[in-house]
């Protein structure tokens, strides 16, 4: 027994010693949640680098040979501020901010929600939102979920996305085909329109950066039409979202000077989404506690 308790006691002087020799003696440990995980090396800031975070296949975001819209807007934004550009890549599913942004191995996201509560945001430097996708030559007219030729489509779309609020709502969910693009990684962000392409369905409901940039790349001529907002009806079916550069929340300096490049290349900007077919709407002030303040609720393959 006395050894047990001198084994105890020596344990916890080895613990004091040694928070003495980090913190120095009466001072308290200072940890940083923000950096990187235990036993990772943490990147030394650089200056000069504008470091982005972003996916490297998934367009039309982004990808390695940066030939996504997004690479666009950061290449812009990099020359505009004399800095050179850097990627630091990874799956954008769950835990993507958590494993670039807060561990430190980028400062930047180009493309997430206004008012992301896992960022500090910029002003928003677009707005989109859903859109339906039906090839011309169908002879369908599809511009909203009141529709008749909606009523007999066969309606491809993510599963547990907004739209399926208002396919619910109006009965039409019987008409669905969910997609699981959310889930497995071996399916493109294309597939919703390569489906209507090939006539396996009749319309796709996706989010508009999908919908726009494959619908102009189609071997044949499709129709999109950007759905009704409908927020208003059932704030599950929310439509639209402003879309803001996010950057680590301690960084107010670091988006102070995104911000300045945004208001200074805004028109640059809007000619890049509409090179590659992005349709967007003129951004709306959005009222506080609505759901573009939960987290990024619009991953980069609905």
């Amino acid at each position: 027994m006395l050894k047990q308790i001198n084994k105890i006691a020596a344990t916890a002087a080895i613990c004091m010693f040694a928070a003495n020799v980090y913190a120095g003696a009466g001072q308290e440990l200072d940890v940083d949640p923000e950096t990187g995980r235990g036993g990772e090396p943490t990147r030394v800031e650089d200056p000069s680098a504008f470091r982005v975070c972003a996916d490297r296949d998934n367009l039309p975001w982004s990808n390695d040979k940066q030939e996504g819209f997004e690479n666009k807007i950061a290449e812009l934004i990099a020359k505009d501020l004399g800095k050179r550009l850097e990627y630091q890549f990874w799956v954008d599913r769950f835990g993507f901010v958590r494993n670039t942004l807060n561990a430190h191995r980028c400062d930047v996201m180009i493309g997430t929600v206004a008012g992301n509560d896992m960022m500090l945001t910029s002003k928003p430097y677009y707005r989109s939102g859903y859109a339906f996708v039906y090839r011309k030559d169908s002879g369908k007219k599809i511009t909203d979920y009141d529709s008749p030729d909606l009523k007999t489509s066969v309606i491809g779309l993510v599963g547990m996305t907004p739209p399926t609020r208002p396919l619910e709502d109006k009965g039409l969910l019987g008409n669905a085909k969910p997609y699981r693009l959310w889930r497995d990684l071996n399916q493109p962000p294309s597939l919703l329109i390569d489906d209507v392409v090939k006539g396996e369905i009749d319309v796709a409901i996706v989010w508009g950066p999908i919908a726009g940039y494959y619908a102009k790349k189609s071997p044949v001529e499709l129709v999109v039409v950007p759905t009704p907002e409908y927020a208003e009806t059932n704030v599950h079916g929310k439509s639209y979202w402003n879309i803001s550069v996010g950057v680590r929340k301690r960084d107010k300096e670091r988006l102070a000077m995104i911000q300045g490049a945004l208001d200074r290349r805004q028109a640059d900007i809007i000619r890049i989404l509409d090179e590659y077919g992005i349709p967007h709407v003129p951004v709306i002030q959005e009222k506080r506690g609505e759901t573009e303040e939960r987290g990024d609720a619009i991953p980069k393959f609905h």
